[in-house]
Parts: structure tokens; C-alpha cells; sequence
């Protein structure tokens, strides 16, 4: 069973938070995440940096400028401190996982750094800066996948993470050293959290992880097989939903039973990211992308 982050009462009713997003689908998840447990904590979300109480940048690492981007900001951010000492600062997600202490070495006004591991500790870490001081918090790896409440912007659609990680190691890409390991979620936990999303009103939902393919391959489940064929399955059986969007797959995993599942399932789109990369093999081998042009 997932771990499921335990209810505690509100501490910070009315103070006011804004929180800034980069990179992927999945930060974007975990955003919703950070979201719902701060409103649950009694927080509502300001309209910018100027009027909050809290500023958290959940970052990315993918793209070269990533660190331009998040130190100019806490640079930014650093005068408003100055006239604001009570604003609290924190960093999280891929970013605050590979750069660790190097955060607060560079921006020693930051109160809270966590990584990509440990997302469900964010009230708490708070906590802790609040009575001791900054704080940093950075785990190696995820034991399973922490269910936290989402706050959703769209009442229609929804995001919904079926694993985390990757076992690949293309030579482009830092998200396994940042996100660790693939660990799928069990297919009734994530059923019951799409039935339970329908009849909140929810429509259309998005699969996601780091490759989607390899999901399922991981688990125990006493002796049978849970592909994510038979996952998409089970989801377009859900009543109520009517559209399934997924990402991301991997070309060299892709295979043709997910091919006959999006064809037999009517809620999953007519819709199909790919992330080819390059039709070289020269290219794909150095990429180690475990696949060629053919």
C-alpha cells in the first residue's frame, strides 16, 4: 500500500503562499501536491511573491539555464527578505535534489530546501525552520510512492502519477539521479484513485511517468503480471471517465499490446508522444537510447 500522509491540525490559517513551477508534467503534479498540503495546513495562495508569507519554487535541472533561472530569482527574492524578514523561502524538487547544500551556500536566506523524495515532508520542514533555522533535506531514494492531497486548478481534469523514476541511463538525461529508481503504484490503488476522481467530476485523466512503459514491472503481485496494457485498460473501465492521456513512453519499450489497448479502449485519445530523439543509430547509440532508426 502507499504510504499516505497523515491529517494534522492547520497551523498556518491565513498566511498566504506562491509557488512557482518549472519544468515537466510531473513537476507540475508535485506542485499540486505541495498546493494541497499547505491549504490543507490552512495556507491560501497569493497572486505573486510580493504578497505571500511563503515563496516555494518547486525546480527542474533539465535544461542548462535551470540554475540562472532559480538563483536570479532567489536573488530577487533576497530584497523583498530584507524588508520582509518573516517571508520564508523554500526550494524543492530536481534542482534542490542535485545541488543539495549548495542551495542554502548560495542562497543563505533560503529557510527550506528538500528534494524530489520527500515532497510529503514539506509541512513539516517548515515546522522546523520556523523553531531552528534552514534547513536542507535531501533523501537518496523513494521506498514507495506518498499519496498527499492535490489541489487541482482544472475541476475537469486531472494528473495522476502511476510511477516514479527511470531505469534508463541515456547519456542526455540527469532524472534518474534526481528521481531514483522506478517504483510503480499497485493497479487497485490507482483505479480506486481514478474512480474516486470521476465522482469528484473529473473527465479526463493523464497518466504519468518518467516511462510509462516500463510500468508494472516491478511489482509483486503474487505471481501475475500487471502491464500498462492492462493498466489503461482498467482506467477506460472506470465509469465516468472519458478521456486517457499518458506520459511519457520510451520507443524500446513501446510495445503491441499498448498498440491494441489504446485501439480497444474508447476513453484513451487518439494521441501518441514519442520521443524519437534522432533517426541516426550513430547518434541513438551514443544517446544510449537502446533502440535504432528501423
Amino acid at each position: 500500500m502507499p504510504r499516505v500522509r497523515e491529517r494534522r491540525t492547520p497551523t498556518r490559517t491565513g498566511r498566504t503562499y506562491h509557488l512557482r513551477t518549472f519544468g515537466c508534467q510531473m513537476n507540475v503534479h508535485d506542485s499540486e501536491g505541495i498546493a494541497g498540503l499547505l491549504e490543507a495546513d490552512g495556507m491560501v495562495a497569493a497572486a505573486d511573491s510580493d504578497a505571500a508569507d511563503l515563496v516555494v519554487f518547486n525546480t527542474c535541472c533539465i535544461r542548462e539555464n535551470a540554475d540562472d533561472k532559480l538563483y536570479g530569482s532567489l536573488g530577487m527574492l533576497k530584497r523583498i527578505k530584507d524588508k520582509r524578514p518573516g517571508l520564508m523561502i523554500a526550494v524543492g524538487g530536481c534542482l534542490a535534489q542535485k545541488d543539495r547544500d549548495l542551495v542554502q551556500s548560495k542562497a543563505p536566506w533560503v529557510d527550506v530546501v528538500f528534494g524530489t523524495h520527500n515532497l510529503h515532508r514539506v509541512v513539516s520542514l517548515l515546522d522546523y525552520a520556523e523553531e531552528w533555522g534552514p534547513v536542507t533535506e535531501i533523501l537518496e531514494e523513494s521506498e514507495d510512492v506518498t499519496v498527499v492531497p492535490a489541489r487541482r486548478d482544472d475541476p475537469h481534469s486531472a494528473w495522476v502519477t502511476i510511477m516514479i523514476g527511470c531505469n534508463n541511463s541515456c547519456t542526455f538525461c540527469i532524472v534518474p539521479s534526481v528521481r531514483g529508481s522506478e517504483i510503480s503504484r499497485r493497479p487497485g490503488d490507482l483505479v480506486r484513485e481514478v474512480t474516486d476522481l470521476a465522482a469528484d467530476g473529473v473527465v479526463e485523466v493523464t497518466l504519468l511517468g518518467q516511462n510509462v512503459n516500463s510500468y508494472g514491472r516491478d511489482l509483486d503481485l503474487g505471481g501475475r503480471s500487471t502491464l500498462f496494457a492492462d493498466l489503461l485498460r482498467s482506467v477506460g473501465a472506470v465509469e465516468g471517465i472519458e478521456r486517457i492521456r499518458y506520459t511519457s513512453p520510451h520507443p524500446k519499450d513501446f510495445r503491441e499490446d499498448v498498440a491494441l489497448a489504446m485501439a480497444e479502449t474508447p476513453a484513451v485519445c487518439e494521441q501518441l508522444h514519442m520521443p524519437l530523439q534522432s533517426g541516426s543509430d550513430r547518434i541513438l547509440a551514443a544517446m544510449h537510447r537502446g533502440y535504432n532508426a528501423d
